[in-house]
């Protein structure tokens, strides 16, 4: 049996789904594979094509953690006895598709290993339950304080369409393509670096958001409950512009991404409609930007990258992807000069980062559908 499990890409709406915020998305196709069969007796047996060493346990005496890729069977285990009894493991081998580094690896690995545990052992899971288990997974197992949109992604995304999240109530839609849009395709730039989420600063970036819309609720007078509970989406923009001088700098940086990421969000959507790739692509531009200056992720070598994207001919728009500090960059392009982008963003990032030759690589991808249950 085989499960293929799609990577992600969000054009519009980076690092607000924690706050309840609306994003949007792109399937891509290039994932995750797994080959794999039933074992009998609960056995756990797996290799990887892209790490070295063999995962083996049994479902009932699943051993610790060890910061290996291993892990994420392991918590998708334990994830599904919180609710299931398992009765038959998996065995096979496990492989992506593109360097790590900001396309949702961790999520489209986790929702491999659950959609093959489900099958395997007639679970029949909806999306959404599906969708939330994966987080519970990654929140509590792996350890990374996630939103939705990467789970989401790769499971509602549909081929040619870009999907609309909204993160505070799951209200979710699939717009397609409009018919005078010019073809696009996705590029993928990976900066030769690769991303640990788990152990890079994503979890102080969630806090320092829920800081700010603690702090502005208590300067507003509004009432508020726990910290924990706190999100920007819940805080006017009024309250914001009024209150945010206020705020610590760093603080009022992440609060200002949050806010200005969801007008950019309902001009993309309004442009997308309207089949805008022109203004959405800008957007794009807009939203990258406001990540490395206001949100203070990625690295040197993905701000270098934005910097190059923005300035070569055939990229409509693009920004780092994900959420980590190293990683890959997309980008919507003109298919028709994709030669010409691929050879210029390459020469001039490697004048920058000569060191990254043997590591650095560029991949042209289309839209295709989430993960089929």
């Amino acid at each position: 049996m085989e499960i293929f499990t799609p990577y992600r890409v969000c054009p519009l709406g980076a690092h607000v789904d924690h706050q309840h915020g609306v994003i949007t998305g792109f399937a891509i196709d290039r994932g995750v594979h797994l080959d794999y069969e039933a074992t009998g007796d609960g056995s756990i047996s797996l290799t990887s094509r892209n790490f070295e060493g063999t995962e083996h346990f049994y479902i009932d005496d699943i051993p610790e953690r060890e910061m290996t890729w291993g892990d994420f069977i392991k918590g998708a285990v334990i994830a599904l006895k919180r609710k299931y009894n398992l009765q038959y493991g998996i065995q096979g081998e496990i492989e992506g598709t593109l360097p790590i580094g900001g396309l949702s690896s961790s999520a489209a690995v986790i929702l491999t290993y659950l959609n093959a545990l489900c099958r395997v052992n007639n679970i029949s899971m909806t999306r959404v339950e599906l969708i939330n288990t994966a987080i519970w997974e990654e929140r509590n197992y792996i350890g990374v304080n996630v939103g939705k949109l990467d789970q989401s992604c790769e499971v509602y995304c549909r081929k040619n369409s870009l999907l609309v999240l909204d993160t505070l109530d799951d209200s979710s839609e699939i717009i397609p393509v409009n018919r005078n849009m010019p073809d696009f395709e996705i590029m993928i730039i990976f900066s030769g670096l690769e991303r640990k989420l788990a152990g890079s600063a994503y979890n102080t970036r969630v806090d320092e958001c829920k800081s700010a819309a603690y702090a502005l609720m208590a300067f507003s007078g509004m009432e508020y409950g726990r910290y924990k509970d706190a999100c920007l989406r819940d805080v006017p923009y009024g309250i914001y512009q009024e209150h945010k001088k206020q705020l610590p700098a760093n603080w009022a940086k992440r609060a200002e991404h949050f806010y200005s990421e969801h007008q950019r969000v309902r001009e993309g959507i309004r442009a997308w409609r309207k089949g805008d790739l022109e203004r959405f692509g800008r957007l794009v531009f807009e939203s990258g930007r406001s990540s490395v200056e206001n949100y203070e992720t990625g690295s040197r070598e993905l701000a270098a990258l934005q910097d190059i994207m923005e300035h070569t001919e055939g990229i409509y728009g693009g920004r780092f992807s994900g959420a980590g500090f190293n990683g890959s960059s997309m980008a919507l392009i003109n298919p028709a000069k994709k030669d010409e982008i691929k050879e210029h963003v390459t020469r001039e990032y490697l004048k920058k980062f000569p060191d990254l030759k043997d590591r650095f690589s560029v991949y042209f991808c289309r839209t295709t559908d989430g993960v089929a249950l």
